[in-house]
Protein backbone atom coordinates (compact mmCIF):
# COMPACT_ATOMS: atom_id res chain seq x y z
CA UNK A 1 0.00 0.00 0.00
CA UNK A 2 3.06 2.08 0.51
CA UNK A 3 4.11 4.81 -2.35
CA UNK A 4 6.40 3.81 -4.81
CA UNK A 5 9.70 5.55 -4.34
CA UNK A 6 10.90 7.96 -6.95
CA UNK A 7 14.08 8.35 -8.61
CA UNK A 8 15.20 11.61 -7.49
CA UNK A 9 14.53 12.63 -3.93
CA UNK A 10 16.04 16.25 -2.70
CA UNK A 11 15.97 17.45 1.30
CA UNK A 12 15.69 20.99 0.94
CA UNK A 13 16.61 23.27 3.86
CA UNK A 14 17.34 26.83 4.73
CA UNK A 15 20.33 24.99 6.82
CA UNK A 16 23.35 25.33 5.43
CA UNK A 17 25.42 21.53 5.67
CA UNK A 18 28.26 22.83 6.87
CA UNK A 19 26.51 23.83 9.76
CA UNK A 20 26.11 20.31 11.17
CA UNK A 21 28.44 18.13 13.33
CA UNK A 22 29.49 14.46 12.35
CA UNK A 23 26.46 12.89 13.70
CA UNK A 24 24.15 15.40 11.44
CA UNK A 25 23.07 17.96 13.59
CA UNK A 26 22.92 21.40 12.99
CA UNK A 27 24.57 24.16 15.04
CA UNK A 28 23.75 26.92 13.03
CA UNK A 29 21.80 29.84 13.89
CA UNK A 30 18.97 29.72 11.30
CA UNK A 31 15.57 29.09 13.65
CA UNK A 32 13.43 25.83 13.11
CA UNK A 33 10.29 27.99 12.59
CA UNK A 34 9.11 30.13 9.14
CA UNK A 35 9.87 33.78 8.88
CA UNK A 36 6.54 34.45 7.03
CA UNK A 37 8.54 36.46 4.41
CA UNK A 38 11.46 35.25 2.28
CA UNK A 39 13.11 32.53 3.31
CA UNK A 40 9.21 31.15 3.23
CA UNK A 41 9.02 32.47 -0.53
CA UNK A 42 12.29 30.66 -1.38
CA UNK A 43 10.80 27.64 -0.35
CA UNK A 44 7.53 27.72 -1.97
CA UNK A 45 9.46 29.04 -5.41
CA UNK A 46 11.66 26.01 -5.20
CA UNK A 47 8.69 24.14 -4.94
CA UNK A 48 7.21 25.89 -8.37
CA UNK A 49 10.56 25.49 -9.92
CA UNK A 50 10.56 21.36 -8.96
CA UNK A 51 7.13 21.06 -9.95
CA UNK A 52 7.76 23.41 -13.60
CA UNK A 53 11.26 20.75 -14.30
CA UNK A 54 8.81 17.73 -13.78
CA UNK A 55 6.14 18.72 -15.84
CA UNK A 56 3.16 18.44 -13.27
CA UNK A 57 0.26 21.21 -12.59
CA UNK A 58 -1.88 19.63 -10.08
CA UNK A 59 -0.94 18.13 -7.09
CA UNK A 60 -3.37 15.16 -5.27
CA UNK A 61 -3.84 15.52 -1.56
CA UNK A 62 -2.91 12.60 0.57
CA UNK A 63 -3.49 11.81 3.98
CA UNK A 64 -4.55 14.91 5.56
CA UNK A 65 -4.97 15.60 8.85
CA UNK A 66 -6.02 18.70 11.08
CA UNK A 67 -4.55 19.08 14.96
CA UNK A 68 -6.92 17.91 17.85
CA UNK A 69 -7.17 19.76 20.90
CA UNK A 70 -3.71 19.38 21.57
CA UNK A 71 -1.38 21.48 19.26
CA UNK A 72 2.49 20.35 18.53
CA UNK A 73 3.95 22.96 16.15
CA UNK A 74 6.05 25.38 17.28
CA UNK A 75 4.04 28.15 16.15
CA UNK A 76 0.71 28.83 17.60
CA UNK A 77 -2.49 27.25 15.81
CA UNK A 78 -4.71 29.78 13.75
CA UNK A 79 -8.52 29.41 13.30
CA UNK A 80 -9.42 27.39 10.24
CA UNK A 81 -6.05 25.56 10.53
CA UNK A 82 -4.58 27.54 7.46
CA UNK A 83 -7.33 26.55 5.08
CA UNK A 84 -9.33 29.50 4.70
CA UNK A 85 -10.90 30.07 1.42
CA UNK A 86 -8.81 27.35 0.13
CA UNK A 87 -11.59 25.19 -0.20
CA UNK A 88 -14.85 26.70 -1.69
CA UNK A 89 -16.94 23.86 -0.29
CA UNK A 90 -15.17 24.23 3.25
CA UNK A 91 -12.87 21.79 5.40
CA UNK A 92 -14.37 18.72 3.93
CA UNK A 93 -12.54 20.15 0.67
CA UNK A 94 -9.67 19.05 2.41
CA UNK A 95 -9.87 15.74 2.07
CA UNK A 96 -7.72 12.26 0.72
CA UNK A 97 -7.65 12.60 -3.57
CA UNK A 98 -8.27 16.22 -3.89
CA UNK A 99 -6.83 17.75 -6.73
CA UNK A 100 -5.44 20.96 -6.19
CA UNK A 101 -3.64 23.18 -8.29
CA UNK A 102 0.36 24.25 -7.74
CA UNK A 103 -0.97 27.67 -6.34
CA UNK A 104 -3.26 26.00 -3.92
CA UNK A 105 -0.62 23.44 -3.27
CA UNK A 106 1.76 25.72 -2.32
CA UNK A 107 -0.68 27.85 -0.03
CA UNK A 108 -1.29 24.14 1.66
CA UNK A 109 2.71 23.97 2.07
CA UNK A 110 2.78 27.43 3.80
CA UNK A 111 0.43 26.44 6.38
CA UNK A 112 2.53 23.34 7.13
CA UNK A 113 5.63 25.34 7.22
CA UNK A 114 3.60 27.62 9.73
CA UNK A 115 2.21 24.92 11.81
CA UNK A 116 -0.77 26.12 11.08
CA UNK A 117 -2.48 22.92 12.43
CA UNK A 118 -2.93 21.27 8.97
CA UNK A 119 -0.99 18.96 6.81
CA UNK A 120 -1.08 16.20 3.96
CA UNK A 121 0.84 14.83 1.59
CA UNK A 122 0.95 16.37 -1.58
CA UNK A 123 1.49 14.14 -4.45
CA UNK A 124 1.28 13.32 -8.30
CA UNK A 125 1.05 9.74 -8.58
CA UNK A 126 4.25 8.56 -10.47
CA UNK A 127 5.68 11.62 -10.84
CA UNK A 128 6.40 14.13 -8.44
CA UNK A 129 5.80 14.69 -4.01
CA UNK A 130 6.12 17.55 -1.83
CA UNK A 131 6.59 16.34 1.83
CA UNK A 132 6.89 18.90 4.44
CA UNK A 133 8.76 17.48 7.96
CA UNK A 134 9.30 19.04 11.40
CA UNK A 135 11.60 22.12 11.80
CA UNK A 136 11.25 23.46 7.90
CA UNK A 137 12.60 20.71 6.70
CA UNK A 138 11.01 19.98 2.68
CA UNK A 139 11.58 16.60 1.06
CA UNK A 140 10.84 17.09 -2.75
CA UNK A 141 10.51 14.03 -4.93
CA UNK A 142 10.39 13.61 -8.92
CA UNK A 143 10.38 11.30 -11.55
CA UNK A 144 13.43 13.19 -13.73
CA UNK A 145 16.68 15.11 -12.13
CA UNK A 146 15.25 18.75 -12.05
CA UNK A 147 19.02 20.20 -12.36
CA UNK A 148 17.69 23.71 -13.81
CA UNK A 149 15.01 23.36 -10.61
CA UNK A 150 18.53 22.33 -8.46
CA UNK A 151 19.95 25.41 -9.80
CA UNK A 152 17.19 27.99 -9.00
CA UNK A 153 17.12 26.34 -5.42
CA UNK A 154 20.95 27.18 -4.72
CA UNK A 155 19.75 30.42 -6.49
CA UNK A 156 17.28 31.10 -3.75
CA UNK A 157 19.81 30.88 -0.92
CA UNK A 158 18.17 27.51 0.13
CA UNK A 159 20.36 23.75 0.08
CA UNK A 160 19.19 20.60 -1.80
CA UNK A 161 20.77 17.19 -0.76
CA UNK A 162 20.31 14.19 -2.36
CA UNK A 163 18.77 11.59 -0.31
CA UNK A 164 17.05 7.79 -1.44
CA UNK A 165 14.14 8.53 -0.39
CA UNK A 166 12.08 10.43 2.14
CA UNK A 167 11.06 9.74 5.43
CA UNK A 168 7.39 10.83 5.36
CA UNK A 169 7.09 8.13 2.04
CA UNK A 170 3.46 6.75 3.30
CA UNK A 171 3.78 3.17 4.98
CA UNK A 172 0.89 1.70 6.33
CA UNK A 173 0.93 1.46 10.31
CA UNK A 174 -0.12 -2.58 9.84
CA UNK A 175 0.97 -4.09 6.10
CA UNK A 176 -1.18 -6.95 6.70
CA UNK A 177 -4.37 -5.61 7.48
CA UNK A 178 -6.86 -6.00 4.91
CA UNK A 179 -8.84 -2.44 4.92
CA UNK A 180 -12.56 -2.83 3.99
CA UNK A 181 -14.13 -1.07 1.43
CA UNK A 182 -17.49 0.70 1.63
CA UNK A 183 -19.32 -1.46 -1.13
CA UNK A 184 -22.20 -3.01 -1.70
CA UNK A 185 -22.03 -5.52 0.82
CA UNK A 186 -21.08 -2.93 3.59
CA UNK A 187 -24.04 -0.96 2.41
CA UNK A 188 -26.70 -3.93 2.74
CA UNK A 189 -24.89 -4.78 6.68
CA UNK A 190 -25.47 -1.11 7.33
CA UNK A 191 -29.03 -1.35 6.28
CA UNK A 192 -29.37 -4.04 7.84
CA UNK A 193 -27.58 -2.95 11.08
CA UNK A 194 -30.22 -0.11 10.76
CA UNK A 195 -32.91 -2.65 10.31
CA UNK A 196 -32.03 -4.38 13.75
CA UNK A 197 -31.93 -1.25 15.60
CA UNK A 198 -28.11 -2.25 15.95
CA UNK A 199 -26.67 1.31 14.80
CA UNK A 200 -28.18 4.25 14.02
CA UNK A 201 -24.96 6.44 13.68
CA UNK A 202 -22.36 6.73 11.09
CA UNK A 203 -18.66 8.48 12.00
CA UNK A 204 -17.27 9.85 9.03
CA UNK A 205 -13.86 11.33 9.63
CA UNK A 206 -12.60 13.22 6.16
CA UNK A 207 -9.41 14.00 7.74
CA UNK A 208 -7.62 12.89 10.71
CA UNK A 209 -9.05 14.51 13.87
CA UNK A 210 -12.04 16.02 11.65
CA UNK A 211 -15.46 14.37 11.31
CA UNK A 212 -18.89 14.12 10.54
CA UNK A 213 -21.86 12.34 12.40
CA UNK A 214 -25.28 11.32 10.72
CA UNK A 215 -28.13 9.93 12.16
CA UNK A 216 -28.96 7.01 10.35
CA UNK A 217 -32.49 5.57 9.81
CA UNK A 218 -34.01 3.17 6.82
CA UNK A 219 -35.39 6.72 4.90
CA UNK A 220 -32.04 8.64 5.00
CA UNK A 221 -28.96 5.74 4.52
CA UNK A 222 -29.07 6.31 0.40
CA UNK A 223 -29.02 10.50 1.21
CA UNK A 224 -26.44 10.42 3.73
CA UNK A 225 -24.23 7.44 1.54
CA UNK A 226 -24.54 10.33 -1.60
CA UNK A 227 -23.17 13.27 0.49
CA UNK A 228 -20.23 11.71 2.29
CA UNK A 229 -16.69 13.32 1.07
CA UNK A 230 -14.71 11.17 -1.07
CA UNK A 231 -12.04 8.53 0.38
CA UNK A 232 -13.41 9.16 3.80
CA UNK A 233 -13.27 6.44 7.08
CA UNK A 234 -16.21 5.40 7.97
CA UNK A 235 -17.06 3.93 11.49
CA UNK A 236 -21.01 2.81 12.74
CA UNK A 237 -21.98 3.12 16.47
CA UNK A 238 -24.35 1.62 18.01
CA UNK A 239 -26.81 4.33 19.48
CA UNK A 240 -25.07 6.88 20.95
CA UNK A 241 -27.18 8.92 22.09
CA UNK A 242 -28.99 8.78 25.30
CA UNK A 243 -31.16 11.32 27.85
CA UNK A 244 -28.68 14.51 28.31
CA UNK A 245 -28.93 14.16 31.68
CA UNK A 246 -27.56 10.41 31.75
CA UNK A 247 -24.65 11.56 28.90
CA UNK A 248 -23.49 14.17 31.39
CA UNK A 249 -23.56 11.67 34.16
CA UNK A 250 -20.91 9.37 32.01
CA UNK A 251 -18.23 12.26 31.77
CA UNK A 252 -14.95 11.04 33.08
CA UNK A 253 -12.99 12.61 35.88
CA UNK A 254 -10.39 13.11 33.53
CA UNK A 255 -9.20 12.38 30.20
CA UNK A 256 -10.41 13.31 26.53
CA UNK A 257 -13.55 12.39 25.26
CA UNK A 258 -15.71 13.59 22.16
CA UNK A 259 -19.34 14.68 23.40
CA UNK A 260 -21.71 14.13 20.54
CA UNK A 261 -25.50 15.87 20.63
CA UNK A 262 -28.32 16.45 18.81
CA UNK A 263 -30.22 19.67 18.67
CA UNK A 264 -33.80 20.40 18.14
CA UNK A 265 -33.57 20.26 14.74
CA UNK A 266 -31.60 17.27 14.22
CA UNK A 267 -28.23 18.82 13.51
CA UNK A 268 -25.58 16.30 15.05
CA UNK A 269 -22.06 18.60 16.18
CA UNK A 270 -19.46 17.05 18.52
CA UNK A 271 -16.46 18.39 20.04
CA UNK A 272 -13.38 16.82 21.80
CA UNK A 273 -13.30 18.17 25.43
CA UNK A 274 -11.07 17.35 28.86
CA UNK A 275 -12.17 17.69 32.37
CA UNK A 276 -11.52 21.29 31.60
CA UNK A 277 -13.63 22.31 29.12
CA UNK A 278 -16.73 19.16 30.70
CA UNK A 279 -18.54 22.12 32.63
CA UNK A 280 -18.82 24.32 29.89
CA UNK A 281 -19.82 21.31 27.33
CA UNK A 282 -22.26 20.18 29.95
CA UNK A 283 -24.08 23.90 29.46
CA UNK A 284 -23.48 23.42 25.90
CA UNK A 285 -25.53 19.93 25.31
CA UNK A 286 -28.70 21.18 28.06
CA UNK A 287 -30.81 21.77 25.83
CA UNK A 288 -30.26 19.33 23.52
CA UNK A 289 -32.51 16.51 22.60
CA UNK A 290 -30.22 14.09 23.36
CA UNK A 291 -26.30 13.64 23.42
CA UNK A 292 -23.73 10.97 24.25
CA UNK A 293 -19.90 10.21 25.03
CA UNK A 294 -17.25 8.89 22.81
CA UNK A 295 -14.14 7.71 24.29
CA UNK A 296 -11.05 8.66 21.84
CA UNK A 297 -8.62 6.10 22.83
CA UNK A 298 -8.41 3.30 20.56
CA UNK A 299 -8.66 0.40 22.69
CA UNK A 300 -11.58 2.18 23.94
CA UNK A 301 -13.69 2.81 21.25
CA UNK A 302 -15.84 -0.22 19.98
CA UNK A 303 -17.75 0.54 16.88
CA UNK A 304 -19.37 -1.95 15.59
CA UNK A 305 -17.60 -2.27 12.14
CA UNK A 306 -15.73 0.39 9.81
CA UNK A 307 -14.76 0.74 5.83
CA UNK A 308 -13.07 3.24 3.76
CA UNK A 309 -14.84 4.71 1.12
CA UNK A 310 -13.46 3.70 -2.58
CA UNK A 311 -13.58 5.78 -5.77
CA UNK A 312 -16.22 5.97 -7.81
CA UNK A 313 -14.85 3.68 -10.07
CA UNK A 314 -15.29 1.10 -6.98
CA UNK A 315 -11.48 1.16 -6.65
CA UNK A 316 -10.14 1.68 -2.96
CA UNK A 317 -7.24 3.99 -3.38
CA UNK A 318 -7.39 5.89 0.20
CA UNK A 319 -4.14 4.64 1.86
CA UNK A 320 -5.00 5.43 5.78
CA UNK A 321 -6.11 2.44 7.74
CA UNK A 322 -9.29 1.95 10.35
CA UNK A 323 -8.93 0.08 13.50
CA UNK A 324 -10.16 -3.31 12.97
CA UNK A 325 -12.87 -3.96 15.16
CA UNK A 326 -14.10 -7.99 15.75
CA UNK A 327 -16.61 -7.73 12.60
CA UNK A 328 -13.99 -6.03 10.27
CA UNK A 329 -11.71 -8.88 11.32
CA UNK A 330 -14.35 -11.62 10.61
CA UNK A 331 -15.01 -9.51 7.26
CA UNK A 332 -11.05 -9.64 6.43
CA UNK A 333 -11.15 -13.49 6.89
CA UNK A 334 -14.42 -14.06 5.10
CA UNK A 335 -12.40 -12.41 2.10
CA UNK A 336 -9.84 -15.56 2.05
CA UNK A 337 -12.84 -18.18 1.63
CA UNK A 338 -14.23 -19.45 -1.50
CA UNK A 339 -17.53 -21.76 -1.62
CA UNK A 340 -16.01 -25.49 -2.16
CA UNK A 341 -13.02 -24.62 -0.01
CA UNK A 342 -12.18 -27.73 2.13
CA UNK A 343 -11.28 -26.25 6.11
CA UNK A 344 -10.44 -27.67 9.28
CA UNK A 345 -12.21 -26.54 12.57
CA UNK A 346 -12.89 -27.33 15.86
CA UNK A 347 -16.57 -27.88 17.11
CA UNK A 348 -17.13 -25.20 20.45
CA UNK A 349 -20.38 -25.79 20.44
CA UNK A 350 -23.74 -27.91 19.91
CA UNK A 351 -27.56 -25.94 20.00
CA UNK A 352 -30.12 -27.17 21.78
CA UNK A 353 -32.37 -26.54 17.87
CA UNK A 354 -29.09 -28.73 16.35
CA UNK A 355 -27.17 -26.62 14.76
CA UNK A 356 -22.97 -27.44 15.05
CA UNK A 357 -21.05 -24.11 15.64
CA UNK A 358 -17.31 -24.66 14.56
CA UNK A 359 -14.17 -22.40 14.97
CA UNK A 360 -12.20 -21.98 11.47
CA UNK A 361 -9.43 -19.40 11.92
CA UNK A 362 -11.01 -17.66 14.81
CA UNK A 363 -14.63 -17.58 12.84
CA UNK A 364 -17.49 -19.26 13.94
CA UNK A 365 -18.80 -21.22 10.98
CA UNK A 366 -21.72 -23.18 11.97
CA UNK A 367 -23.30 -26.86 10.34
CA UNK A 368 -26.92 -27.21 9.47
CA UNK A 369 -28.49 -30.51 10.93
CA UNK A 370 -28.85 -32.13 7.65
CA UNK A 371 -25.46 -31.46 6.77
CA UNK A 372 -24.09 -33.54 9.56
CA UNK A 373 -24.05 -36.85 7.80
CA UNK A 374 -25.79 -38.63 4.83
CA UNK A 375 -26.34 -41.32 7.75
CA UNK A 376 -29.69 -41.08 9.60
CA UNK A 377 -28.71 -40.39 13.17
CA UNK A 378 -30.74 -38.94 16.17
CA UNK A 379 -28.63 -36.20 17.82
CA UNK A 380 -26.00 -34.10 16.58
CA UNK A 381 -23.99 -35.56 19.16
CA UNK A 382 -24.12 -38.79 17.52
CA UNK A 383 -21.83 -37.38 14.78
CA UNK A 384 -19.54 -34.68 16.08
CA UNK A 385 -18.65 -33.94 19.93
CA UNK A 386 -17.18 -30.36 21.23
CA UNK A 387 -13.79 -30.31 20.67
CA UNK A 388 -13.55 -32.27 17.85
CA UNK A 389 -11.27 -31.71 15.17
CA UNK A 390 -13.38 -31.72 11.92
CA UNK A 391 -12.85 -31.27 8.47
CA UNK A 392 -15.79 -29.74 6.08
CA UNK A 393 -16.47 -27.86 3.16
CA UNK A 394 -17.59 -24.28 2.74
CA UNK A 395 -21.68 -24.22 1.09
CA UNK A 396 -21.53 -20.56 1.04
CA UNK A 397 -19.69 -17.02 2.33
CA UNK A 398 -22.37 -14.44 3.06
CA UNK A 399 -20.61 -10.74 3.43
CA UNK A 400 -23.58 -8.89 4.33
CA UNK A 401 -24.85 -11.45 7.23
CA UNK A 402 -21.14 -12.90 8.04
CA UNK A 403 -21.84 -16.36 8.16
CA UNK A 404 -20.53 -19.40 6.72
CA UNK A 405 -22.41 -22.04 6.40
CA UNK A 406 -19.98 -26.25 6.35
CA UNK A 407 -21.12 -29.10 5.25
CA UNK A 408 -18.99 -32.73 6.99
CA UNK A 409 -21.16 -34.71 5.08
CA UNK A 410 -20.09 -33.19 1.62
CA UNK A 411 -16.14 -34.75 2.16
CA UNK A 412 -18.06 -38.12 2.81
CA UNK A 413 -18.46 -40.60 0.10
CA UNK A 414 -21.76 -40.33 -0.63
CA UNK A 415 -23.59 -43.89 0.10
CA UNK A 416 -26.63 -43.64 -1.62
CA UNK A 417 -25.68 -44.21 -4.94
CA UNK A 418 -24.74 -47.63 -3.99
CA UNK A 419 -28.21 -48.02 -1.97
CA UNK A 420 -29.92 -47.15 -5.44
CA UNK A 421 -28.15 -50.68 -7.05
CA UNK A 422 -30.05 -52.42 -4.39
CA UNK A 423 -33.18 -51.93 -5.85
CA UNK A 424 -35.11 -55.67 -6.28
CA UNK A 425 -32.81 -57.18 -3.19
CA UNK A 426 -35.01 -58.57 -0.42
CA UNK A 427 -33.55 -57.83 3.29
CA UNK A 428 -33.95 -58.56 6.69
CA UNK A 429 -34.72 -55.87 9.39
CA UNK A 430 -35.68 -54.17 12.39
CA UNK A 431 -38.74 -52.26 12.91
CA UNK A 432 -37.46 -48.69 13.95
CA UNK A 433 -40.54 -46.60 13.97
CA UNK A 434 -43.82 -47.11 13.50
CA UNK A 435 -46.37 -44.65 12.08
CA UNK A 436 -50.17 -44.21 10.83
CA UNK A 437 -49.23 -44.88 7.27
CA UNK A 438 -46.81 -47.53 7.90
CA UNK A 439 -43.32 -48.66 9.14
CA UNK A 440 -39.80 -48.11 8.88
CA UNK A 441 -37.13 -50.95 9.06
CA UNK A 442 -33.50 -50.32 8.45
CA UNK A 443 -31.97 -52.02 5.80
CA UNK A 444 -28.07 -52.03 6.75
CA UNK A 445 -27.12 -53.99 10.15
CA UNK A 446 -25.55 -51.49 11.52
CA UNK A 447 -26.87 -48.23 14.31
CA UNK A 448 -26.36 -45.61 11.08
CA UNK A 449 -27.87 -48.00 8.87
CA UNK A 450 -30.97 -46.59 5.87
CA UNK A 451 -34.15 -46.86 6.85
CA UNK A 452 -36.81 -47.26 4.32
CA UNK A 453 -40.82 -47.16 4.89
CA UNK A 454 -42.81 -50.29 3.84
CA UNK A 455 -46.24 -48.23 3.24
CA UNK A 456 -49.50 -49.92 5.23
CA UNK A 457 -50.26 -51.11 1.68
CA UNK A 458 -47.47 -52.92 1.76
CA UNK A 459 -47.73 -54.94 4.33
CA UNK A 460 -48.73 -58.24 5.02
CA UNK A 461 -51.85 -58.97 6.45
CA UNK A 462 -51.70 -61.22 9.60
CA UNK A 463 -54.92 -62.33 11.70
CA UNK A 464 -54.88 -59.84 14.59
CA UNK A 465 -51.06 -58.86 13.67
CA UNK A 466 -49.88 -55.50 15.11
CA UNK A 467 -46.08 -54.58 13.92
CA UNK A 468 -44.19 -53.30 16.69
CA UNK A 469 -40.93 -51.47 17.27
CA UNK A 470 -38.18 -54.33 16.98
CA UNK A 471 -39.90 -56.38 15.52
CA UNK A 472 -37.66 -58.09 12.22
CA UNK A 473 -39.14 -57.74 8.97
CA UNK A 474 -38.08 -59.46 5.72
CA UNK A 475 -38.62 -56.59 3.03
CA UNK A 476 -37.98 -55.71 -0.69
CA UNK A 477 -36.14 -52.57 -1.51
CA UNK A 478 -38.84 -51.37 -4.29
CA UNK A 479 -37.21 -47.75 -4.77
CA UNK A 480 -34.69 -45.42 -4.03
CA UNK A 481 -35.36 -41.82 -4.67
CA UNK A 482 -31.77 -40.09 -4.67
CA UNK A 483 -33.26 -36.67 -4.93
CA UNK A 484 -35.45 -36.86 -1.78
CA UNK A 485 -32.99 -39.47 -0.12
CA UNK A 486 -36.07 -41.67 0.72
CA UNK A 487 -36.35 -45.64 0.24
CA UNK A 488 -39.44 -47.72 -0.50
CA UNK A 489 -39.80 -51.39 0.76
CA UNK A 490 -42.42 -54.09 0.39
CA UNK A 491 -43.31 -56.55 2.56
CA UNK A 492 -45.61 -57.79 0.48
CA UNK A 493 -43.18 -58.16 -2.28
CA UNK A 494 -40.49 -60.14 -0.25
CA UNK A 495 -43.09 -62.76 0.48
CA UNK A 496 -44.18 -63.64 -3.19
Amino acid sequence: MGSDVLPYVYRVTKYDPADRDQNGRYFGTEPATSDHGPVEAAYLQAIAAFAEDTGVDQLAIREPQLSGIVHFGLEPPVDGHGLADLFPAGPTGFHDGALVSIATGLELVRAMLRDNGAWCRLETEGAFTVHVGWDQYLYLGSSRPCDAALIRTRALGLFPERLDASPYDFEPDDPLHVQRPADADFWARLRWAVSAHRATFLEETYAANASRWHRLTHDNIEAVHAQLTPRAQLAVWPDLLTDVDTATASLPDEGLVEVIWEDAGGQITSTVADETQFEVVASRISGARAAGVAPLETDERHPLFTAVLPDSDGILRARWQTEPTPSDRDWAFLKTLRRGQVVTGTVTSIASFGVTFVDIGGFTAMINIPELSWRPFNHPSDIVSVGQEITAEVLDVDMVWERVPLSLRAVQDDPWPQAAQRIGQTVTGPVTKVMPFGVFVRIEDREDGFQGLVHTGELDESPGGVVEVGDVLTVKIIEVDLPRRRIALSQRQASQ
